[in-house]
């Protein structure tokens, strides 16, 4: 490999890395019409990849780390088309799938990036189903913060992600975030540590304890 070539292969290395540091900045558009909370798209691959990597405990046949680099992945194309919620989507063409495809043009790995964005959208396979359901189970778990803060709406959104659930592991992990505070994995009232700190608090998260 050529001096100049390898050089011009950190070029689009670093224009990659720059890229994908505008998703911190570009905003999660549905919580326009929610009516409160924010959340960038940044926030949404990171917490959507901590999701899909613990649907792959309930689904050991998947592949762990296809999943979780597919959640990490399936929006990269918002920091140049933005995020479209679903009524941007009833009338605005959504060009996702073409800035993929420049942006796989733009490095050296770009084939990886565009055959998992591709296989995330067809939706056929093991680990693109458990992607979905992470997508979506994200997007309840952030809901349901909105619902616990007191607005009404979110309730009724939730509802509607939770039928677009399509995997048993998914479904069931739905159905409890829909029952869970958001706070419980840290937050117990009948836990006197909360009240006075010289009591020795409960350990968080073992047996199912707080």
């Amino acid at each position: 490999m050529t001096k100049n070539k390898k050089n011009d292969i950190y070029k689009q290395l670093a224009d990659f890395v720059y890229e994908t540091s505008i998703h911190s900045k570009t905003p999660r558009s549905g919580f326009w019409f929610l009516g409160s909370g924010t959340q960038s798209v940044a926030e949404h691959l990171f917490h959507t990849a901590m999701i899909a990597y613990t649907l792959t405990y309930l689904e050991p046949k998947a592949d762990k780390q296809k999943v979780i680099l597919m959640a990490l992945l399936h929006d990269i194309g918002e920091g140049r088309v933005s995020d479209h919620n679903y009524v941007h989507q009833r009338y605005g063409k959504l060009a996702e799938t073409e800035a993929v495809r420049d942006i796989s043009l733009s490095v050296p790995f770009g084939g990886e990036i565009l055959k998992l964005f591709e296989e995330e959208k067809e939706r056929k396979t093991l680990e693109a189903k458990l992607v979905r359901d992470a997508d979506q189970l994200e997007w309840i778990a952030t809901l349901r913060g909105e619902e616990v803060k007191g607005n009404g709406k979110a309730k009724e959104w939730i509802f509607i992600a939770s039928k677009r659930l399509k995997t048993e592991a998914g479904q069931k992990l739905g159905e409890v975030l829909m029952k869970n505070h958001p706070d419980s994995w840290f937050f117990d009232a009948k836990d006197a540590w909360f009240v006075d700190r010289k009591v020795k608090h409960q350990k968080w998260g073992v047996k199912g304890k707080k």
